[in-house]
């Protein structure tokens, strides 16, 4: 869908704000899913970091900052929340997960604001 709405925008230079609200959640969320070369990421990081791209928590991060910004908040995760990768990694997202990665996430965002 973002593709789809990216090309039409190209044609309309006066969008509504959910419009330009839409594309630039869908410019980060394009962004979240690079990978580079040799270097996968692990299942349960992956979906940590889809799961800030759904609930649009990154869009305080500017789209230059947005992979400096995964890794960052992987390694927090890594470091201080091991127990959220693990059930992640096992394929569960409760409440208290799902809490605890807004938390982390708005807590580094403030640093990473436009």
């Amino acid at each position: 869908q973002y593709r789809a709405l990216e090309a039409f925008a190209k044609f309309g230079s006066d969008l509504d704000a959910s419009t330009k609200a839409t594309l630039d959640k869908g410019v980060r969320n394009v962004e979240i899913l690079k990978q580079d070369k040799f270097s996968p990421v692990s299942v349960e990081k992956q979906i940590a970091i889809i799961f800030l791209g759904t609930k649009g928590l990154l869009q305080q991060i500017p789209i230059n900052k947005v992979r400096e910004f995964e890794q960052s908040f992987t390694d927090t995760l890594e470091l201080q929340h091991k127990d959220v990768l693990t059930q992640l990694a096992k394929g569960v997202i409760n409440d208290d997960i799902s809490a605890t990665l807004e938390k982390v996430a708005k807590e580094m965002a403030s640093s990473y604001a436009k």
